[in-house]
């Protein structure tokens, strides 16, 4: 995770890398991901795709790190599959992120330690084909001023780096921003400078 507390590392777009041990492939896909619906979603791809795999094992995290994360072993003996699977999106420090480890198993029993290995070694390769990228945590603002600040409060807007997610207009301008979490208190301090304090913060 980056030192940033509202910004924080996730992939770009789905990938898949296949590995195989003493004779299973183990097939690992990778995806975005930002709610449940999104992986459950995945799971029943996944499990259509190679409907006759022997084993689908998974982990993922979800949010601002540390976020909310559950693992799975599909089967495999408990720890050998879901726990490296998290560990590797960890490494990375990583978040919405889901990986899905299906296995093909080739006749031989690996053992605790191989499956493992095993496993770990699946995640690792697909989120090393990933690309990643920063996300920003933002929030939103509501704010409602006269038609007379507008320069002011697009000033200020363009400077903190804020977006304007919704605009409405009647009596005076209602606006809806979004700003990364670390400038809010910035955005609302400026607001209230450039303005006068003409202006209300308002809820959604």
């Amino acid at each position: 995770m980056s030192e940033a507390s509202d910004e924080y590392v996730t992939i770009h777009a789905t990938a898949r890398a296949e590995t195989t041990e003493r004779g299973s492939r183990f097939i690992a896909q990778a995806f975005p991901v930002r709610e449940k619906r999104e992986i459950d979603s995945a799971l029943e791809t996944v499990r259509k795709e190679f409907h006759d795999a022997t084993h689908h094992c998974f982990a993922y995290r979800l949010g601002m790190p540390p976020g909310t994360s559950r693992s799975t072993d599909g089967g495999e003996p408990s720890g050998t599959a879901g726990r490296p699977i998290l560990a590797a999106i960890d490494r990375r420090c990583a978040s919405d992120v889901l990986v899905i480890v299906s296995r093909y198993f080739g006749g031989t029993k690996l053992g605790v330690g191989n499956l493992m290995r095993a496993y770990g070694d699946a995640a690792d390769r697909v989120l090393a084909a990933t690309e990643l990228r920063v996300r920003l945590v933002v929030e939103p603002l509501a704010i409602s001023f006269a038609h007379a600040q507008i320069s002011a409060v697009r000033h200020v807007i363009a400077l903190v780096g804020a977006q304007v997610s919704d605009t409405r207009y009647d009596e005076e301008i209602h606006m809806v921003l979004a700003v990364r979490r670390s400038r809010a208190p910035e955005l609302r301090d400026l607001l209230l400078e450039r303005t006068r304090g003409a202006i209300r913060f308002t809820t959604q």
